[in-house]
Parts: C-alpha cells; sequence; structure tokens
C-alpha cells in the first residue's frame, strides 16, 4: 500500500511540472507572436489593406 501512495504522489507531482513547462512554453510562443507582429506589424496591415482592396473591386 505504501508503494501505491508514493507512485500517485509521484504522478501528480509530474502533472503539475507538465502544466506548469505546457504553461512555460506557451508564455515563450505568445511573446514570438507579439515581438513578430510588432516587427512586421507594419507590413502585414499594408498587405491586408491591399487584398482587402483588391476583393472589394
Amino acid at each position: 500500500m505504501k508503494f501505491l501512495t508514493a507512485l500517485y504522489v509521484r504522478v501528480r507531482e509530474s502533472r503539475g511540472q507538465t502544466m506548469a513547462e505546457y504553461a512555460l512554453i506557451m508564455v515563450a510562443v505568445a511573446v514570438a507572436c507579439i515581438a513578430a507582429y510588432t516587427a512586421l506589424g507594419g507590413g502585414v496591415n499594408t498587405v491586408i489593406n491591399g487584398v482587402t482592396d483588391k476583393l472589394s473591386l
């Protein structure tokens, strides 16, 4: 019984670490997206406006 309790505790701790790692990855992706949008924002906006103008004709 002691073995099962120790195994259960280990699995629960591991799951908590995994969620923290996923959260850190999501934060890194969000920061990368924000940086890319900031760097390319004007160019992307120009392209989108060009496409919108062509579609509206």
